[in-house]
């Protein structure tokens, strides 16, 4: 049986860059235990003055266009010039069985073994827009332990995928041409919130297909956005290795001159973290509060239209007060 862990064994193992220290930290705050979650913001807030130091990188694109294949190539490279790479690579959960293959790892054998690097692979659970429920904490984990890239890999399964844009500095789209990812495929919304497009499997005898999907992304992005920093279309192969400079060059481009709206977006990110917390919270209290059955026969109001569901609600807040008072 292992030992329970206090503060202060956490706090040590990430000062002193303990991985298995840096394993459970991360295991404590996906945890749902009271006594665990308790023990979890004690230690975010006592390692919240050594965050912020991390480049955070979200990487989204659909199944099949190479994400851990281009991450293991990315990393790969940061490491091999003595940086350090946490990546946070969520797996989707099975809404059946609830279980999730968790094989993150198994995809990237060589990074999987780097000293400079470290996998945690996540079930993104019931959390829409392709993260794990508690991935924001995670990332702040790995940040204390004072990785100079934090790579967060989304489910990528046609969620929301924007989510991931609301945690991280830099937000990555990987595309694949010839693969259904033509312009018509690609949701507005992403567009208007990605920072930097990839096409990915630029080897081979692809290279008219890949200009012309550079072009056109690159067309859409320039009438989608007007002011400041316009994302950047690049190509690459994670095979051939072939365009990763490039890509590394351009994410330290937009770290060095977007400095200032990097911070003006971690501002927003937290105050949009702290009201997420918020509207859970509330969700959670009102389902403690209300009897099921309660909520099971106003659902049946609504199901045989004895009632709409503005008034139906009504009726679940009113109760729900009651109770506060």
């Amino acid at each position: 049986m292992r030992k329970q862990l206090e503060l202060q064994d956490y706090l040590d193992g990430i000062k002193n860059k303990n991985l298995t220290i840096l394993a459970r930290a991360i295991t404590l705050v996906e945890s749902h235990n009271p006594d665990h979650q308790k023990l979890a913001q004690e230690l975010l807030k006592a390692i919240l003055p050594l965050t912020g130091k991390s480049k955070r990188v979200g990487i989204s694109g659909t199944p099949g266009v190479g994400k851990s294949t281009f991450i293991e190539a990315f990393g790969k490279q940061l490491t091999s010039q003595n940086k350090t790479v946490a990546v946070l690579a969520v797996d989707p959960t099975s809404q059946v069985s609830g279980g999730s293959i968790l094989g993150d790892k198994t995809r990237m054998n060589e990074l999987a073994i780097d000293p400079m690097a470290f996998i945690r692979p996540s079930p993104s659970g019931e959390t829409l827009g392709g993260v794990a429920r508690r991935t924001r904490e995670s990332m702040l984990i790995c940040e204390a332990y004072g990785f100079d890239y934090v790579l967060v890999e989304t489910v990528g399964v046609g969620q929301s995928e924007t989510t991931v844009a609301q945690m991280v500095d830099l937000f990555v789209m990987l595309l694949q041409p010839g693969a259904g990812d033509d312009l018509q495929g690609i949701k507005r919304g992403i567009l208007e919130v990605v920072d930097m497009v990839v096409v990915t499997k630029d080897d081979g005898d692809q290279e008219k297909i890949i200009l012309r999907a550079k072009h056109d992304y690159q067309q859409a992005l320039q009438i989608l956005r007007h002011d400041g920093w316009i994302p950047p279309v690049l190509s690459c192969s994670a095979v051939t290795k072939k365009g990763l400079p490039e890509v590394e060059k351009t994410m330290e481009d937009y770290f060095s001159k977007e400095a200032a709206q990097i911070q003006k977006k971690r501002e927003k990110q937290g105050l949009d973290w702290m009201w997420q917390l918020i509207h859970e919270g509330l969700k959670s209290s009102f389902q403690e509060v209300i009897d099921q059955k309660a909520i099971a026969t106003s659902e049946n109001k609504i199901k045989s239209n004895k009632g709409t569901p503005p008034e139906v609600a009504q009726e679940l807040l009113k109760q729900f007060f009651s109770h506060l008072k």
